[in-house]
């Protein structure tokens, strides 16, 4: 068996290695980037705070779904997204990205009843998983990676910034009954991002007629992951909210989802000429290591960002708003974090050390949580948050480079996209996890009479045990002493075993960061995809490469 070597990789005869010194129209193109990231951001993680008007006001209870089904579209789409990068080129995926989340976002502001919105938010969800892997690519092919982190770490900080507002925005949106603008304010912001993409992002376009290029896809590996996601992200979904977790209605769809996601591994490996997802990114320890932090990180981060408010709104009588506002912590926090962490990789021109360290107090910032309890002071769970904030911040940009080090630049594309990917997938496991051991504890832990009182009143409801944890916070603060106390503990308590299971997950991730080793970064970019009004110029040492990457050597 053969697998790439771990080691610097040569760049042809004669690579020149570019500059740091960046035009206008470089700038331009990273601000327009950013725009897109950010619009992103805000659908992603800021709709939950409005839900509830929005179902009053279209009327209808499947309001879980506004959110699944731009997590299903999105994460579905995104292992697509680099091979439609790299057959079609860098701007026609980003534009196309664009128009669709443009179109979703006008459809969801035009919404008249709950299916008009859920399906909505699957176009929105089309473009806007294209949103987040498309710029990251884009900067791979400006950027050589030994000097990209200061530039990638300005997609954490937008992440970051558009997190921590998205929920009040969102929140004080739909408490003045303007819900809709939550979704019609991203037109303009997109359209001048696709606006700045169609001046400033001129990468060159693949040759080959539009047929040809069809055909270079790989319609059936699409097909099947696709399909397996779809399926196991419903399979999440519904267990514990919907559905028991042992019920024929989570278990076939988990089942599947997990069988077709090994399909599609294997037939990746073995079949098409154009993969979504190429064997050989998966081929060294490094790269490997790299995807598994990826893959733990989020399930943990989205579990905090998703549970904390739950337990200000349980515990504290914090409304929607004031838990959003006593999450801004987290972001004033993983903002600034990012931009050192990546900062010291360019300068130390060394990765491990920083994620070594940032998983090191991320690990013993969730362990910490477990420590909050019922009666405890808001400082302390504010203040015990920054830990998690600052190895977070780290580890989002980190990432990147044991995942991208050891690959020629040629497969940037397909690697990062499987990493957005595996990001995006990793968050629905993270509030998976969380639902089920809530909904355990306090079925166990809540006073008999409470739940027999709950029961009465969701007569009827197929999803009333399931959807004990979050029907239960609205009703606390109006219960008498000393229930009131008793169900806050209960709650208390079911959120702390959260957080036990979460540090494990995260001492799991800190587990695969030993299987990094120490490569070189690339000190070239993929000639291919110069800036077309730079590629007749060598006299411009920001951009110029002679020659390609070559592939890793392989050793027996």
């Amino acid at each position: 068996m053969t697998r790439p070597h771990e080691g610097p990789i040569p760049a042809g005869d004669s690579p020149a290695m570019p500059g740091t010194k960046k035009d206008l129209k470089f700038w331009l193109i990273l601000l327009s980037l950013c725009l897109c990231m950010f619009v992103s951001a805000l659908d992603f993680t800021g709709l939950s705070t409005a839900l509830p008007v929005i179902s009053n006001d279209l009327r209808g209870g499947d309001f879980a779904w506004v959110g699944t089904a731009y997590a299903i579209s999105a994460t579905a789409v995104l292992p697509l997204t680099g091979g439609f990068a790299e057959i079609f080129g860098r701007r026609a995926t980003m534009v196309i990205t664009l128009l669709l989340f443009l179109l979703g976002s006008a459809l969801c502001g035009a919404a008249q009843h709950m299916n008009w919105l859920i399906a909505a938010r699957v176009v929105q969800g089309l473009g806007g998983g294209g949103l987040l892997s498309v710029p990251s690519i884009i900067v791979s092919d400006l950027v050589a990676l030994h000097e990209r982190g200061a530039y990638q770490s300005m997609f954490g900080l937008t992440w970051a910034f558009a997190s921590a507002i998205a929920p009040l925005v969102a929140g004080a949106l739909a408490q003045h009954g303007q819900w809709r603008w939550f979704f019609y304010m991203n037109l303009p912001i997109s359209g001048a991002a696709l606006v700045a993409v169609l001046v400033f992002v001129t990468l060159p376009t693949p040759p080959g007629t539009f047929m040809e290029k069809l055909l270079r896809i790989d319609w059936i590996g699409n097909l099947i992951i696709v399909g397996s996601t779809t399926s196991l992200i419903i399979g999440l979904t519904w267990g514990g909210v919907n559905f028991a977790w042992g019920s024929a209605q989570v278990l076939v769809p988990l089942i599947l989802g997990i069988l077709g996601l090994v399909a599609f591994i294997v037939y990746e490996g073995l079949v098409p000429k154009h993969p979504l997802v190429p064997w050989t990114i998966l081929h060294n320890l490094t790269s490997l290591s790299g995807f598994l932090q990826t893959f733990f990180h989020p399930v943990v981060t989205v579990a905090v960002m998703y549970y904390l408010p739950a337990y200000y709104q349980a515990c504290k009588d914090a409304s929607p708003i004031r838990s959003a506002v006593l999450m801004l912590s987290m972001a004033l926090v993983t903002s600034p974090t990012t931009i050192i962490g990546s900062v010291s990789v360019n300068v130390t021109q060394k990765y491990r050390p920083q994620l070594w360290i940032a998983w090191v107090i991320y690990v013993a910032g969730i362990g910490s949580l477990i420590s909050i309890h019922a009666d405890s002071s808001l400082a302390l769970s504010v203040g015990l948050t920054v830990l998690v904030a600052f190895g977070s911040g780290i580890i989002y940009t980190g990432v990147y480079y044991p995942v991208l080090a050891p690959l020629p630049v040629s497969q940037n594309a397909a690697a990062i996209s499987f990493l957005s990917f595996l990001r995006t997938f990793a968050g629905v496991w993270g509030i998976a996890i969380g639902a089920t051991i809530l909904q355990n504890e306090l079925s166990r832990r809540l006073p008999d009479a409470f739940l027999a009182e709950i029961a009465a009143g969701n007569t009827g409801s197929a999803s009333s045990s399931a959807q004990l944890a979050y029907s239960i916070i609205p009703i606390i603060r109006t219960l008498p002493e000393p229930l009131k106390h008793e169900v806050r503990v209960a709650f208390a308590d079911g959120v702390s075993r959260i957080w036990i299971v979460m540090t494990a997950l995260g001492a799991a991730g800190l587990a695969s960061s030993f299987l990094m080793r120490d490569v070189p970064m690339q000190k070239i970019v993929d000639p291919k995809w110069v800036l077309e009004n730079k590629a007749a110029s060598t006299s411009d040492e920001s951009v110029r490469v002679d020659a390609p990457a070559a592939l890793p050597k392989e050793v027996a």
